[in-house]
């Protein structure tokens, strides 16, 4: 039996993420099943997308829905989000995970670079509430979490552009949690420290960084998706009815 909360208000709760397939979203996704949420994710990697769903179901949890799909392109993406509450019902928990941290230079962005990783780490977030939000009034409210990232407060070498969505995302999460908290929508934002994943074990995680990354740490743990995932299920349920406009950082104290 696991030591952590369950929260009863989840349970066949339809549930929304984007970049669901791997890393902090795939732990989001197969918690939520935990939960008994009817899940519907999107992701642009088919193969671990599946992979997901398919040991998701190998522990008889519910099954989340997959539906392949590029944030990018946002008519496309309102168009998945609008097939998932066709099939599983109003979204009244919506994710805006997926974000991509690519290094970059100054002298590196160009506008095309900068229009692409803005709709990639900001604009789709935007655009998946204005789908969802109507709905959500309809059902008497609903709970938006949406992602921003440590790496402003830490200036972070090399993700300036990043940086500004992330820096972005607190600002439209007040923003929208003022505009739609007379229709019982909240909104919060999480900001993850340097979580364990394997895209940062296979791209950046040296000994040298792990050891600067504890030592700059007030918790000596390194942290992994699930100490993302657990604050997300606590945001969604009924437990958090009365937060919003926040931002939660966890990051093992770090900032």
């Amino acid at each position: 039996m696991s030591s952590f909360a369950s929260y009863p208000s989840l349970s066949g709760r339809t549930v929304f993420v984007s970049g669901g397939g791997s890393g902090i979203g795939a732990s989001i996704v197969e918690h939520f099943a935990e939960q008994g949420a009817r899940v519907g994710f999107v992701d642009i990697d088919e193969a671990a997308s599946r992979a997901l769903v398919d040991r998701i179901e190998a522990r008889r949890l519910t099954v989340p829905l997959f539906v392949p799909c590029d944030i990018r392109d946002v008519a496309a993406y309102q168009r998945a989000i609008e097939g998932v509450a066709a099939k599983l019902g109003t979204i009244t928990v919506l994710v805006n995970n997926a974000a991509r941290d690519d290094r970059h230079t100054l002298d590196q962005v160009t506008p095309d670079f900068w229009d692409e990783r803005i709709a990639v780490n900001l604009r789709h977030a935007y655009f998946a509430i204005q789908t969802v939000a109507p709905s959500m009034k309809r059902a008497g409210g609903g709970s938006i979490v949406n992602f921003s990232s440590v790496s402003y407060h830490t200036m972070t070498p090399n993700l300036s552009v990043y940086q500004a969505a992330k820096a972005a995302v607190i600002g439209m999460t007040r923003g929208l949690a003022r505009d739609l908290g007379g229709d019982n929508i909240r909104l919060n934002a999480v900001t993850p420290g340097w979580i364990m994943t394997q895209r940062q074990l296979d791209l950046w995680v040296t000994p040298e960084a792990r050891a600067a990354q504890l030592n700059a740490q007030c918790l000596k743990e390194l942290l992994h998706a699930p100490d993302i995932a657990r604050m997300v299920l606590w945001l969604a349920a009924d437990d958090s009815r009365l937060v919003t406009a926040q931002n939660f950082v966890i990051d093992g104290g770090r900032i």
